[in-house]
This record gives C-alpha cells, structure tokens and sequence, in this order.
C-alpha cells in the first residue's frame, strides 16, 4: 500500500473517530503528496523516497514551528504543532538513536576514507542519502562534524 492510499484510509478513520488533530495532520500531509505528484515533470506514483523526503520535511516543519511557539509562550500552538509532529512520525521509519547515528555515520567515514574537517562535504552528502528519514539532518550533520574533528 503507498503512503497516498495509507492516508487516505486513515483520513477517512479519523473522519469516523472525530478526531479533528488527527485529520488536520493527515489533510497536510495528503496535500504534500497531492503537491508532489503534480509538480512539473513529476511521475505519477511518487517513489518511496520522494514520501518519505516530504515527510521528513514536514516533521522538520512542525519542529522548527514548535520550538519557535515555545520561545514566544505560546504553548497552545507548540501543542498543536506537537500532535501534528507526532502524527507525522507514525509514518517515517525509526528514527535512529544517538549511538545508531554515530556508528553508521562512522562506518561511512571509514568507507569513503576521510580524514578531517577538509572532507565534510562528502561525508554529509553520502550520510544524508544513507539516512534518508533515519535521523534529522541536523543530527547527521553535527553527528559528522564531531567524528571529523576528532580524527587524528
């Protein structure tokens, strides 16, 4: 089942259930893909990597949102953006812990033979592919900045 038709039976539970947060999230999550496919040159199925691209991108969304309304105490809002976030991770595969990370992205260091700060271009290109949807890119990112640095 793709994620398209995966949404649109749970957007039809949570019509059933009255479950407004749920539907909401759902609703834009539909719209991503509904985006997607119809972009210029875009195929008519989109791949499981494009799904899950978008789905990254919407969590990231609802994150960056939440922390930005608890900075301003608008908890109300960080709360919404919170069951949203939650929602949206029901879909993205296990995110990987901080351990997990640190070994793949050390494996990766070792496979393309890096050696320093010099070669973290390369790394993060390869990281960022390998763990698509695993870790957020933020993490990957510091993630391989302090493997880099600590090389010697």
């Amino acid at each position: 089942m793709s994620l398209k038709q995966q949404i649109d039976a749970d957007i039809k539970k949570a019509m059933l259930a009255k479950e407004p947060d749920t539907l909401r999230a759902l609703r834009s999550i539909k719209s991503s893909i509904l985006l997607a496919e119809t972009e210029k040159g875009a195929k008519e199925e989109l791949s499981q990597d494009k799904e899950i691209q978008l789905l990254s991108k919407a969590a990231k969304q609802r994150r960056e949102s939440m922390e930005l309304f608890e900075q301003q105490g608008r908890d109300d809002l960080a709360s919404t953006e919170k069951s949203e976030l939650d929602i949206i991770e029901r879909y993205l595969p296990k995110q990987m812990s901080e351990a997990e990370l640190e070994t793949a992205v050390q494996r990766i260091v070792e496979k393309l033979g890096a050696t320093g700060m010099k070669d973290m271009g390369k790394v993060m290109g390869a990281a960022n592919k390998a763990l698509a949807g695993q870790a957020d890119g933020k993490a990957i990112a510091n993630t391989v900045k302090n493997i880099l640095q600590n090389q010697k």
